[in-house]
């Protein structure tokens, strides 16, 4: 399994109309072939902070889907960001 896990920064009064703007972003990686789960949200304590957290079956999946990234007017409004992708050989529910 891939977990892909970080953060964006934008400006604080565009993070909602940055998040509007990746609905369909969401839609698409959700019914991509491989993902489990794909989610970015606002920060409760930080205005200008996006949390991103997906899980998907395969480094090939996530890079089928990814293919250039995201748009030149998404890419625009990345501030900041620290996104990591982790390759998981274990996992236990909770």
């Amino acid at each position: 399994m891939i977990i892909v896990s970080g953060w964006l920064k934008v400006a604080p009064g565009e993070r909602a109309a940055y998040l509007d703007g990746c609905r369909v972003v969401t839609e698409a990686a959700r019914s991509a072939p491989g993902c489990r789960d794909f989610h970015l949200s606002a920060d409760p304590l930080e205005p200008d902070r996006i949390n991103v957290v997906e899980r998907w079956d395969s480094v090939a999946d996530v890079e089928a889907f990814r293919g250039s990234g995201p748009s030149g007017e998404q890419q625009g409004a990345i501030l900041d960001a620290e996104v990591v992708q982790y390759e998981v050989v274990s996992a236990q529910p909770l």
